[in-house]
Order: C-alpha cells, then sequence, then structure tokens
C-alpha cells in the first residue's frame, strides 16, 4: 500500500506548493495594481477548508489539487448595479500594461521558485559523480572516446558533473546532432572528440538515448545482498531469506549482483535445481532452487524464455565522489546559469516535439511526477528541491506558451489589444478558450496515455 500512498502524498506536496506559489504571484501583482481579489483556490473541486482576509477575498483548499486560479473583479461578470465605486478594481478596467503584469506574474513566481530552490540546493550541496567516463560503447565507441576521458565542456557548455554532461548530450541525441566535446584523457592531455550522434538509429526510443550514445561513469560495485524474497517465488520454497550474500550459483563465483541475472540463465533448464551458497550469520549455506520459466524480453523479439528464482537486490546508496557545492554568491549565479540550460532544453524539447524530431513519449503526465516526487523523496532534501525547480521550471514554460486559458494565451490577446488600440470581442476570446480547453484536454490525456503505457510495458 506504501507504494501508492507514497507517491501520491509527495504529489499532492509537490503540486500544492508550486500552484500556490504560481497563484500568490498573480494575487499579491493584481493587489499591488488595485485589483480587487475575490477568491485565491489552490485546486478545484468541493472546498476543504475556506475563509475570507479582511479584504475580502475568499482562501480555499479544493479537493482536486491538479491546478488553481485567482478570481478577480471583472464587470464582465457583474450582476446587478454596483455603481462606480464598487467597479473601481475591477482586472477588465486596468490597462493593458498592468493586465499582462498581472497575467505574467504567476510563470515569473515559477521562475523565482526555481532559482532559490536551485540556489538552496547548490549551497547545502549537491551529491554527483565525477564526469569522468568509465566505460565506451556504441555512437562513443566508434567515436574515439575512451574509458578515463573527463568530460570537459559538452558543444560549449561547461561540464562540472555527470549530471551536466549527460543533460547536454541528451539534448544533441534528439537532434541528431553531433557535438564536440572537450575531454582530457587519462594521460592528462586536453584533446577535442566529436561524437557523432547524427548515426543514432532514427527510430530509437529518447529513453534509450544514454545507453546508444554509449557512455556511461564508472561502475559501482553491488553487493550480491538478497534484499527481497516475494513468498511465492522459488526462492522462498528453497529457504533463501533477506540478507542473504550470494557466494556461487551452479559452481558460478559471485561478486557483484550483476553476475547474478548471467549465472541464473546459464545454468538455468527445465527440471533443473539450480544449486546457491550464501552467506547467513557468518557461515555457508546452500539451497537447491527449482527455477520458474517467465517470458521473454519483450523488447527483443528473438529472446529465449528467462529463468526467475524469486529475489531482488538490497537497495545501494549511491557512491557519490563529487559535490556541488558553492558560497551564497556563486550559488546564485550557478542557480540563474542552471535555469537558463534547463529553460534551453525544455524549448528545444517542446519545438522538437512539435517538429516531430522528438517524440511526444517524452510527455508525462500525474503519475509520472507523483513517482518521480516519491522517488527524489526519498532521496532526500536536496534531490527533492531539484526535483521540485525542475517541475517549477516547466510550468511556468508550459505556462507561458501561447495558448488560450494558460496564461500565455492571456498574453497573447492584451499583446493584440495594445497593437490595435482594442480588446478582441468576447466572442473571439470565448471561442479561442474553447480551443485553449480543448488543446490542453488533449496534451493532459496523452501525457495520462504516455503515463500508463510506461507502467504497463
Amino acid at each position: 500500500m506504501s507504494h501508492v500512498l507514497g507517491p501520491v502524498w509527495w504529489l499532492i506536496v509537490t503540486l500544492g506548493l508550486l500552484i500556490t506559489f504560481h497563484e500568490y504571484g498573480h494575487y499579491i501583482v493584481a493587489r499591488r495594481l488595485g485589483v480587487k481579489v475575490l477568491k485565491f483556490s489552490v485546486g478545484f473541486g468541493p472546498a476543504l477548508w475556506s475563509r475570507f482576509d479582511r479584504h475580502g477575498t475568499q482562501f480555499v483548499i479544493a479537493a482536486i489539487p491538479l491546478g488553481g486560479y485567482v478570481k478577480m473583479l471583472d464587470t464582465r461578470e457583474v450582476d446587478g448595479a454596483v455603481g462606480p465605486e464598487g467597479l473601481r478594481g475591477a482586472f477588465d478596467r486596468k490597462p493593458v500594461g498592468a493586465r499582462m503584469a498581472i497575467t505574467a506574474a504567476g510563470p515569473v513566481f515559477n521562475f523565482i521558485f526555481t532559482i532559490a530552490a536551485l540556489w538552496l540546493v547548490f549551497v547545502i550541496g549537491r551529491p554527483d559523480f565525477q564526469p569522468v567516463v568509465g566505460s565506451v560503447d556504441h555512437v562513443a565507441a566508434s567515436s574515439g572516446f575512451q574509458a578515463g576521458d573527463r568530460i570537459i565542456a559538452v558543444g560549449g557548455r561547461a561540464v562540472d558533473a555527470w549530471t551536466t554532461a549527460l543533460g547536454a548530450l541528451m539534448s544533441a541525441g534528439i537532434d541528431r546532432r553531433d557535438v564536440v566535446v572537450d575531454v582530457v584523457d587519462a594521460g592528462g592531455s586536453a584533446r577535442q572528440r566529436t561524437l557523432a550522434l547524427s548515426k543514432l538509429p532514427a527510430d530509437v526510443d529518447e529513453r534509450q538515448l544514454p545507453v546508444e550514445i554509449g557512455l556511461a561513469p564508472p561502475r559501482q560495485p553491488i553487493p550480491p545482498v538478497i534484499g527481497s524474497v516475494p513468498a511465492d517465488g522459488a526462492a522462498a520454497k528453497a529457504g533463501l531469506a533477506p540478507g542473504d550474500r550470494i557466494l556461487s550459483i551452479g559452481g558460478d563465483a559471485i561478486k557483484d549482483w550483476r553476475d547474478v541475472p548471467d549465472a541464473i540463465q546459464k545454468h538455468a533448464s527445465a527440471g533443473h535445481a539450480l544449486d546457491i551458497t550464501v552467506e547467513r550469520d557468518g557461515g555457508m549455506r546452500s539451497f537447491a532452487v527449482t527455477p520458474a520459466q517467465g517470458d521473454p524480453d519483450p523488447a527483443d523479439a528473438a529472446a529465449k524464455p528467462r529463468w526467475l528464482v524469486g529475489i531482488g537486490v538490497q537497495p545501494v546508496e549511491p557512491n557519490f565522489d563529487a559535490t556541488l557545492r558553492y558560497g551564497p554568491v556563486a550559488a546564485l549565479g550557478k542557480a540563474f546559469s542552471e535555469t537558463w540550460n534547463q529553460t534551453h532544453d525544455l524549448l528545444g524539447l517542446l519545438g522538437r516535439m512539435v517538429t516531430g524530431q522528438a517524440s511526444v513519449k517524452n510527455l508525462g503526465g500525474v503519475i509520472s511526477i507523483a513517482q518521480a516526487a516519491d522517488s527524489n523523496a526519498k532521496g532526500g532534501l536536496v534531490w527533492f528541491l531539484t526535483f521540485l525547480a525542475a517541475i517549477s521550471l516547466s510550468l511556468a514554460v508550459l505556462n507561458l506558451l501561447p495558448i488560450p486559458i494558460l496564461d500565455g494565451g492571456g498574453l497573447l490577446y492584451y499583446l493584440i489589444e495594445s497593437i490595435k488600440g482594442s480588446p478582441l470581442s468576447d466572442r473571439v476570446q470565448i471561442a479561442g478558450q474553447y480551443v485553449g480547453l480543448v488543446l490542453l484536454v488533449g496534451l493532459m490525456g496523452l501525457a495520462l496515455y504516455n503515463d500508463i503505457l510506461r507502467n504497463v510495458s
């Protein structure tokens, strides 16, 4: 049950925090510019909590935490005669510049949140891996990369950790664009290597790009210690238990957990019991485990059926060898540059999806957000802040898209009004809202469809 409640809880925390900050941007700028705010709602649907402040604004926490809104006084929605004094704070009676400022304030506050969160991350210190190549395969191998290369820059973008390098490589990989990578080789010589990403298969899933690019950090050892043993599996029936350290399978010595699947597939056969020797409580014990036959790998049509014994690895904390930590002033500059780079990459990805260069499978919905929120929260404050910064930035960028019903659509309306000298007709604006709603529902539906496919495939 915890695997469901955890993601749901952290989804609520994530969206609640970021939506509140976004809507507070609209609210505080509207108040500063003299607009009467009627309601500030976090969430949609029935109110779970509500109160009025001394200015007459109703603050609401609603049941569906997938959005929020700030409702302002508008003459087009006033029913009855209230007199000129009562309409003094109407949103639609403010100059177009003021309305643009109020509309843009939500996304701007999300940018501010992103910068603040990243600043705190870099002040605390974010653990990462050194940008040193541990293994080379696929495109990287044919491009001349070697184990021990330390990546200094990718396409002119300075690299200070493996995460930064991977982000830059992924952007070039999606474009199928050759990129110049500055490295210092194992001998200490500075070199430039051209990573021929134009040779990547055109139909490869973007999620497989890191593998296809072929650069990976040094491999960390994973102790061959059993972490989980399902009650209905072959291992549990044979007597294996969590905490057992596997020493050998079928006579082959096991030094790392990665050796376990290969040894199982090598020695397993129908009706034949595997001899698995483990260390338990300081002594050695052997067990005869009869594996069950599973389905072949769905990604490989020629794959043979897999043999399963019913054991899972004991989780291992990453052995980070670098920490990105800066002083308060330097951290602010780093937060701005990181926000700029992430914004550039996100806009590039959106553009590629529109032109068909990148798959729409990259879109993720609430299920992906919930799972990522739970995973990053388990990683600690720094990783959760990093995640919040990324989601906040996504909200900012997506809200600025010129789609009616989003903030960007409102800004487009006001820009047209400022050029032509009068607002668009209510009929045109309403029609645009319907078009925007259809587009937004379609995007959300596609994202949810992608989420479902990821979790059932």
